[in-house]
């Protein structure tokens, strides 16, 4: 039985139609949120241990050989790559895969908020470098650090696949491990890969969403953030909306409204104060805009949130 044919979402890199997934063959979304972790071969053998070169639009990528191997593109870049090595792939990077037969591996894929909201700064700094251009991690069968990233990554799976892994904290946790464990080892160790320039436009994607995470209860104009990173406002405009499908501005405000959400759920404070915090000198003002995020008020959406957790 042949695999089914890719949805036909693509985008276009110089002549050539590269398709765009979330997951390999599974629809991208403008915006979509995803930690997911699988084994290589859950999806790799279904296709026959061949992934075609493809991309994802805001997504970030690890891919982890334990024991095999693959060829591996990374843009321009092609290499023979064997195990224990880790592939990391930022938003963007065109990459494809065919790996030898039983290679055993995983493979992480999350959008960048889940790294660097709340207490991001450690985190945010590995993340950023980690993930500032394309590129494979090399250890050796006896490094005491890929055992350890190996044991993180299946603790990481386990919890994963338990019932309501979505809202385990611990989830969280073992990603961001993973993430520091490996930007340690790109600084210590040998990274192969594309260097090109164009690549740039990934760290300072990046440096934006840590920035928006120190800043957005500051309300920062457009024109700050993009000064920060050396940028004109449309220039910013431009890189963010093709490393995410959406606006700069979209992203700020998705971030307020995340934590406006959370604070509705956790603090029992009435809307009017919790606009303050999220730095609306005008609670008639918060309200509009949480409605016209939500479609509902802060009460509402508050007291709606109470009766589902009855």
């Amino acid at each position: 039985m042949n695999p089914p044919a890719p949805p036909p979402a693509t985008v276009r890199r110089g002549a050539r139609a590269i398709p765009r997934f979330a997951l390999y063959g599974e629809t991208a979304s403008p915006g979509q949120e995803l930690l997911h972790i699988e084994e290589v071969q859950s999806r790799s053998r279904l296709h026959h241990w061949e992934i075609d070169p493809h991309l994802h639009q805001g997504l970030y990528q690890v891919l982890w050989i334990q024991t095999g191997s693959a060829e591996v593109g990374l843009d321009e870049w092609r290499a023979a790559v064997h195990g224990p090595a880790a592939i990391v792939v930022p938003p963007g990077v065109v990459h494809g895969f065919r790996f030898a037969p039983d290679t055993d591996g995983r493979v992480l894929t999350l959008s960048a908020r889940f790294l660097v909201e709340g207490e991001f700064q450690q985190v945010g700094e590995s993340f950023r470098a980690l993930f500032s251009a394309p590129g494979v991690l090399h250890f050796s069968a006896d490094d005491g650090e890929a055992q350890r990233l190996s044991v993180q990554l299946s603790e990481l799976a386990a919890e994963f696949a338990l019932p309501g892994s979505a809202d385990s904290p611990v989830v969280l946790w073992l990603a961001r491990a993973v993430v520091w464990r490996l930007a340690r080892a790109s600084a210590q160790g040998q990274r192969d890969g594309s260097s090109d320039p164009a690549h740039r436009h990934q760290a300072l994607f990046t440096r934006f969403l840590l920035l928006v995470e120190e800043h957005f209860l500051e309300h920062w104009p457009m024109e700050r953030y993009a000064s920060r990173l050396g940028l004109s406002a449309q220039r910013l405009n431009r890189l963010v909306r093709a490393e995410s499908g959406r606006s700069a501005l979209e992203l700020v405000h998705e971030r307020l409204t995340r934590e406006a959400c959370r604070r509705l759920v956790y603090i029992a404070a009435p809307a009017a104060s919790l606009a303050l915090e999220l730095g609306f000198e005008d609670p008639a003002y918060f309200s509009r805009f949480f409605k016209r995020r939500t479609g509902l008020s802060p009460q509402r959406w508050r007291d709606a949130q109470r009766a589902a957790s009855d």
